[in-house]
């Protein structure tokens, strides 16, 4: 006997990265960021603490975090809302803009959350296959969908969308479209430019990956005001601790910290994408904190339990078995999965 609703019988659940309860694992399945916050933001999570506040709500709108936001980002208050991570503000807009039957759409592979929050609210999902190049494909430009939603830098391949692309989509698109931006601060530019020429264009971003707050579930929200005003009707009213609201603020002052971050990342990345094709991989461009690593027609399925066997953890999708992805580390940690995969691809003759 089941109570749920019909729909809950038959949907996919998401399932997130593993999170080890051991220690001495190398962890990099779940795109964390191995470099520790800046050091205001422990102050400044201290100093809350002792202000004695947390027998009380935090502010229902973000407070200073919000407030801070408006001033990294140049966008005035009511284009802001301040989320329990991005997934969280995803989840917002998919109960926001989608009744039974309506269509969702979004290119392929990507974010398979997207999947999920479709089936909560029993929407149709347009699942179109990517191209060759990663370019947005035209089928999902003309889409008569009633949302779009386009991850970028996409996950799970890394890859990026100009913006000339992105705003080709907003203009032939009459409904709402999500863009996605966990992963942005890793590449070359943002669309949050064309905020104000694209009144359906929505922002989504979070604190997990280059601010190194994946424990505070803090997201922002950046979209046209008449679209704020439907979030904030639908969101629980006290929905960012107070303890992640000065965690993320405190961020959001330190923006240089975040930035010398990034760029240890990239260079890290840059360096193990090249290691990583002389071992035969074709390592998918990527312009976020992670690389898709694939070996065509090869389920690899066996490498990633060889590597959780010697306590290295990376990313295996049961619906792309031919590819890993995997988090960037500190170097050290990805000097140790290059001599590790070197090791056992060569025991096995890959």
């Amino acid at each position: 006997m089941s109570y749920f609703r019909e729909a809950i019988n038959f949907m996919e659940e998401y399932i997130p990265g593993e999170q080890p309860e051991k220690e001495g694992y190398i962890k990099l399945n779940t795109n964390e960021n191995p470099y520790p916050p800046s050091p205001l933001v422990e102050k400044k999570i201290k100093e809350a603490l002792g202000l004695g506040k947390i027998s009380l709500y935090p502010h229902p709108l973000g407070g200073e975090l919000r407030e801070r936001a408006q001033e990294v980002y140049g966008l005035p208050l009511d284009w802001i809302v301040v989320g329990n991570g991005s997934d969280e503000l995803l989840n917002l807009l998919f109960r926001l803009f989608l009744d039974k039957g309506d269509r969702v759409a979004y290119p392929f592979p990507t974010y398979t959350l997207y999947r999920t929050l479709a089936f909560l609210q029993e929407a149709e999902r347009e699942e179109i296959p990517f191209p060759p190049d990663f370019s947005l494909p035209e089928s999902f430009l003309t889409s008569p969908a009633k949302l779009k939603v386009v991850c970028n830098p996409n996950s799970p391949t890394g890859t990026f969308l100009p913006l000339s692309q992105i705003e080709k989509l907003l203009s032939l698109s009459s409904c709402p479209v999500i863009v996605d931006e966990a992963y942005v601060d890793f590449a070359p530019c943002s669309a949050l430019p064309l905020l104000q020429k694209f009144p359906n264009l929505i922002i989504v971003r979070t604190f997990s990956k280059s601010f190194s707050l994946a424990g505070l579930r803090v997201g922002l929200l950046f979209a046209h005001p008449d679209i704020v005003r439907g979030v904030l009707k639908i969101k629980d009213s006290y929905n960012v601790g107070i303890l992640s609201q000065a965690g993320g603020a405190a961020a959001l002052e330190d923006m240089e910290h975040m930035r010398k971050n990034v760029e240890k990342i990239k260079s890290t990345r840059e360096w193990f994408s090249a290691e990583m094709e002389k071992l035969g991989f074709l390592v998918y461009p990527s312009q976020a904190n992670f690389i898709m690593a694939r070996k065509e027609r090869r389920d690899l399925k066996f490498l990633y339990e060889e590597l959780k066997k010697r306590k290295i953890l990376v990313r295996y999708f049961p619906q792309w078995p031919d590819s890993l992805r995997i988090t960037i580390g500190k170097e050290e940690e990805m000097k140790t999965l290059l001599d590790t995969i070197q090791e056992i691809i060569g025991r096995v003759n890959v």
